[in-house]
C-alpha cells in the first residue's frame, strides 16, 4: 500500500495554489529515511516565503495525546496560538484542519471524545437535501436553493476527500398514487440538475416488476390504504461512516501540526482589559490539571452547546440554538437490499422516514422533533414505535420490535431566530458571526457542508486583523489520513497480505473489506498488530471488529475510554448494543493493557461503559433479546479469547 506526504500552502495573496507529484527521491532532504521509499510527495509549485507550508506525513504516526497537552500548554500569553477551536464535532474539526492547512498555529480541545455529540448520531448520509429543494420551489426561497446547490458540490467533495468512509448509495422512493410519479420523478430531476456536473448518477424511474427485483421486501400494497404500487424513483446521494470521519479529521489536523486534544473542557474564557476574548482556562478531564490556553482567535463550535459557551462569556446573550432531535433505529441487514436504500418524504404526521443500508444492518428513522440539549439523548419508546409502524406499511418482512438492535437518538443544532414555531421550518444554512467579544460562532448547517462552514469560518478569523490575512482555504481537495493510498480493491490486498495469526486459513473477506473501509490505507497497520501481538480475534461474533483495532485506536486515535471505542472508533454500540455488552469486557481489558490501569480503574471504566451502553435503547426495550453474537454477557475475565477468528 502507498501512502503519500502532502505539502500545503497558500500565497501571501490568497491565490490558489497550483499542484505538481514529485518521487519522493526529488525531493531535497528527504533520504534521511524520514520518507518511506514507496511514498509520493504531493508538493505545491509555488508558495509564498510569508506562508510556508504545512507538511503532512500521511506515513507518520499522530503524535500522543501528552504531546498534544505539552503543546497545548505552549499557548502563553506572549506567544498564542493564532487559533482556538472549541469544539471537536464535524465543524470544529474541519475548522482546525482548515486552520493549520493555511500555515495558522492552531488548537482545538474538546470536553468529551471527538464526535462525541450530535457528529456520530446523524442519519449517515451525504446529501444535498431533496426536501430543502422541495421548499425552495414552492416557497420560493433562494437561500433553500443556494443551500441545497452548496451541499450538492460539498458532496462531491467529501466523497472525493475521504473515499474509504464514503460512498454512494441509490435511494428508491416508493410510489403508490398515479400523480407521485411525475411528481417525485420532476423533482429529483430537478435535484440532477442543481447538482450539475458535481451529480453522482441520474435519477431514473423503476416499473413495480423491477422496483419488486431490486427491493425485494418493499411491498407491492401499501398497508395503509390498499394502494398499489405504481414504481419508484431512484436517485443517488452519498453515505458515510460519521464519527470515524470525523476522527480522520482531527488525525489529519494533528498529522499537520495542530495541537487536538480530547476530553480537555473550556472552564472560563480568558479575556483583556478591553473585554476580547484571548483565550481559556482549559481542563483535562482525565487528569484534573488545567492551564490558561492563549489566541489570538477563539472559534466557538460547539454544536448543540453554543449558547452555553456564548453565556460564559455574557449570561445575558439570547439563544440562537434551536435542537431537533433526529431518532434512528439499526435493524437487521435483511430489511433492506445490500446496496439500496428507501425513503418515504412524507408520512401520515408530515415527517420523513428512510430505511438505510450501514456496515451489514439497515438504519431507519425519522426527523424533526423538539428536544432538550443534552450530552446523552435518549430516543423514547413512543419514537421507536412510531418508527417502526412507519416503515411497516411500506415492507412485506414482518417488522418487529424485538428485532431493534440498537436505538439513538441525536441532536441537530439548527441555527434559527428564537420565535420560529417549529424546526422543520428552520433553514440547515449555517451561521457565522463574530460577537463584540470577538469570538467568532460557526452554528448551524449539517455534515455535508462542514468544510464549507469550516473555510467561512477561519475566512472571518483572517479579516478580524489579529492574526495573518490573505490565507487560502487549502481543504477542497485535501485527502484525510486513510485515503491517499486507498482504492476500492484495497480489500483484496488486505486479505493476501494477512496472515491470521491464531488459526490456519485466509482472513474473511468481510474482515478485509470491514478493515480497508474502517482505516484506508491503514488497514494494513491493524493487520501488522493482529499478526505481531496474536490479536486477530473478533471482540465478538456476528461482527467484524478485530481485538487489534483496540490497540490501534489507543495509540493512532487518541481512544481514552471504552466509549471512545465502542461508539466511535468502532461503531459496535450503533449496530448492536447486546453484542456491544458482550465484545465491552475485553476491549475494557484490551485498553488497561495498553494504558497500564490497575483493577479498580478498569471496574470503574467498566461500569460507565454499560451505563453509556443504556443510552441506545428505551426504558421499554424487548428483555432478554439475544444479539447478533447469540449470547448474553459475560465478565471482565472470562471474555478473554471468546471472540470468533478472523
Amino acid at each position: 500500500m502507498r501512502r503519500r506526504l502532502l505539502l500545503t500552502g497558500a500565497t501571501a495573496t490568497g491565490a490558489v495554489v497550483a499542484w505538481s507529484y514529485h518521487e519522493a527521491a526529488e525531493i531535497p532532504g528527504t533520504s534521511n529515511g524520514f520518507v518511506h521509499s514507496a511514498a509520493r510527495l504531493l508538493v505545491p509549485e509555488a508558495l509564498s516565503e510569508s506562508a510556508p507550508p504545512t507538511l503532512i506525513d500521511y506515513l507518520s504516526k499522530v503524535p500522543s495525546r501528552a504531546e498534544q497537552l505539552r503543546k497545548l500548554a505552549d499557548g502563553s500569553e506572549r506567544n498564542p496560538f493564532d487559533v482556538l477551536v472549541i469544539g471537536g464535532g464535524a465543524t470544529g474539526t474541519g475548522c482546525a484542519l482548515d486552520a493549520i492547512t493555511r500555515g495558522l498555529r492552531t488548537a482545538l480541545i474538546e470536553r468529551e471524545d471527538f464526535a462525541a455529540g450530535t457528529s456520530s448520531r446523524s442519519t449517515k448520509l451525504v446529501h444535498g437535501g431533496v426536501r430543502y429543494l422541495e421548499k425552495a420551489v414552492f416557497s420560493f426561497d433562494y437561500g433553500q436553493l443556494k443551500l441545497v446547490f452548496e451541499a450538492l458540490h460539498e458532496r462531491k467533495r467529501l466523497l472525493e476527500n475521504a473515499p474509504h468512509l464514503c460512498n454512494a448509495l441509490p435511494i428508491m422512493t416508493p410510489c403508490y398514487q398515479w400523480w407521485e410519479v411525475p411528481y417525485y420523478w420532476l423533482g429529483l430531476k430537478a435535484y440532477d440538475l442543481v447538482a450539475g456536473t458535481q451529480g453522482l448518477t441520474m435519477s431514473r424511474y423503476n416499473s413495480p416488476k423491477e422496483s419488486h427485483r431490486q427491493f425485494p421486501t418493499l411491498a407491492q400494497t401499501r398497508s395503509e390504504d390498499g394502494s398499489s404500487l405504481k414504481g419508484t424513483i431512484v436517485y443517488y446521494d452519498g453515505q458515510f461512516d460519521d464519527s470515524r470521519l470525523c476522527i480522520a479529521l482531527a488525525c489529519t489536523a494533528a498529522l499537520a501540526g495542530a495541537a487536538v486534544t480530547n476530553h480537555t473542557e473550556a472552564t472560563k474564557l480568558l479575556k483583556d482589559e478591553s473585554g476580547i476574548i484571548i483565550g481559556a482556562e482549559v481542563k483535562d478531564t482525565l487528569s484534573g490539571k488545567s492551564t490558561h490556553v492563549y489566541a489570538k482567535q477563539v472559534i466557538n463550535a460547539t454544536g448543540p452547546f453554543t449558547d452555553s459557551l456564548r453565556r460564559m462569556s455574557d449570561p445575558s446573550k439570547p439563544s440562537i440554538i434551536m435542537p431537533s432531535a433526529g431518532v434512528h433505529v439499526t435493524l437487521p441487514d435483511y430489511y433492506s437490499p445490500e446496496h439500496l436504500g428507501m425513503i418515504v418524504p412524507k408520512t401520515k404526521d408530515g415527517r420523513v422516514v428512510f430505511m438505510l443500508p450501514w456496515l451489514d444492518a439497515t438504519i431507519a428513522g425519522t426527523t424533526d422533533s423538539s428536544s432538550e440539549i443534552t450530552m446523552q439523548p435518549q430516543p423514547t419508546e413512543k419514537e421507536i414505535q412510531f418508527i417502526l409502524d412507519a416503515i411497516a406499511e411500506y415492507l412485506t418482512v414482518k417488522v418487529r420490535r424485538s428485532d431493534v438492535m440498537s436505538a439513538w437518538s441525536g441532536i441537530r443544532p439548527l441555527a434559527t431566530d428564537p420565535d420560529a414555531k417549529d424546526t422543520a421550518s428552520a433553514s440547515r444554512d449555517h451561521v457565522v458571526s463574530m460577537d463584540t467579544d470577538g469570538m467568532i460562532t460557526i452554528a448551524g448547517g449539517k455534515w455535508t457542508t462542514y468544510r464549507r462552514m469550516a473555510e467561512d469560518a477561519v475566512d472571518l478569523a483572517c479579516l478580524n486583523g489579529r492574526i495573518p490575512e490573505g490565507l487560502a482555504c487549502q481543504t477542497s481537495h485535501l485527502p484525510l489520513v486513510g485515503a491517499p493510498g486507498y482504492d476500492t480493491a484495497l480489500f483484496t490486498e488486505v486479505a493476501q497480505n494477512y496472515t491470521v495469526p491464531h488459526r490456519p486459513g485466509a482472513i474473511d473477506t468481510r474482515v478485509a473489506k470491514h478493515l480497508a473501509a474502517s482505516y484506508g490505507d491503514r488497514a494494513e497497520d491493524i493487520t501488522r498488530i493482529a499478526e505481531q501481538r496474536k490479536l486477530g480475534r473478533r471482540l465478538v461474533r456476528g461482527h467484524p471488529v478485530l481485538e487489534a483495532e483496540v490497540v490501534y485506536a489507543v495509540h493512532n486515535e487518541y481512544c481514552e475510554t471504552p466509549e471512545d471505542f465502542i461508539a466511535r472508533r468502532s461503531r459496535l454500540a450503533f449496530l448492536d448494543q447486546r453484542a456491544c455488552q458482550e465484545a465491552l469486557p475485553r476491549v475494557v481489558e484490551l485498553m488497561a493493557e495498553e494504558k497500564g490501569w490497575w483493577y479498580w480503574k478498569r471496574q470503574r471504566e467498566l461500569k460507565r461503559a454499560r451505563a453509556f451502553l443504556k443510552t441506545f435503547t428505551s426504558d421499554a426495550a424487548a428483555p432478554g433479546k439475544k444479539s447478533a453474537a447469540g449470547q448474553e454477557g459475560t465478565d471482565l475475565v472470562s471474555s478473554h479469547n471468546k471472540g470468533g477468528g478472523a
